[in-house]
């Protein structure tokens, strides 16, 4: 589908928010109210629009910039355009679609995480975070992970929020992933008890590493038999 405008795309969004939603995205950070189902369903009508998604990016508008990562083409960003974005990327779902649906699909991706681990803001340090955890379990090669487990060690417990969750993972994939850190891993879970009582709904894993890390590791020992 072509010659789509974003004013029409804007009022077709506003047409779609619904305040429940809203209040629910609200307690997550988020500031919309359009069901993701159903703005995948426009993603997919409009297919692949990079220029409409950069466009779309500069309403400001979360919905909107959701959309626009879901119809961008992911290698046409420069790695200034990636940390541009990610830095303007506030709403945790923005934040969340960007790392995880354009920045892994890009050339750039292991100097972004390279840049944004160490980066002075919490937020952009976590993309780097969440990008290490996709090398701990995918690509461990180059990646020191009795380090990562140190900085972990020392940095975790008092770590903002979005960051400290980001290094959890990190913390669990490890355990789960490379069993001659698996100890290690579990006893800095234990010993720093973060997440520990994080409120987890029924049938769903904890995320608090020693549990999450044995819950995996069981399953993945049952599939083995």
């Amino acid at each position: 589908m072509t010659g789509t405008t974003v004013p029409e795309l804007m009022s077709e969004l506003a047409a779609l928010d619904d305040p429940r939603a809203r209040e629910v995205n609200h307690r997550h950070g988020d500031d919309h109210g359009v069901n993701l189902g159903k703005l995948r369903a426009i993603a997919k009508r409009l297919k692949t629009q990079h220029e409409l998604a950069l466009d779309l990016w500069a309403t400001d508008d979360t919905a909107a910039r959701l959309l626009a990562l879901l119809i961008c083409r992911p290698k046409a960003f420069s790695r200034s355009d990636l940390d541009t974005k990610l830095r303007e990327a506030r709403a945790p779902k923005v934040h969340d679609w960007l790392v995880n649906y354009v920045v892994k699909k890009s050339p750039h991706v292991d100097e972004l995480r390279v840049a944004w681990f160490s980066d002075p803001d919490p937020v952009v340090a976590s993309a780097g975070w969440a990008l290490t955890t996709e090398r701990v379990v995918r690509k461990p090669e180059g990646v020191d992970l009795g380090e990562l487990l140190d900085t972990i060690e020392t940095d975790m417990k008092d770590a903002p929020d979005r960051l400290q969750w980001e290094m959890n993972s990190c913390l669990a994939q490890i355990g789960i992933s490379h069993p001659q850190y698996r100890a290690r891993a579990v006893d800095i879970g234990e010993r720093l008890e973060v997440l520990k009582d994080y409120p987890t709904p029924p049938n769903c894993t904890s995320p608090y590493a020693p549990i999450w890390i044995a819950e995996i590791v069981r399953r993945q020992q049952a599939v083995e038999k």
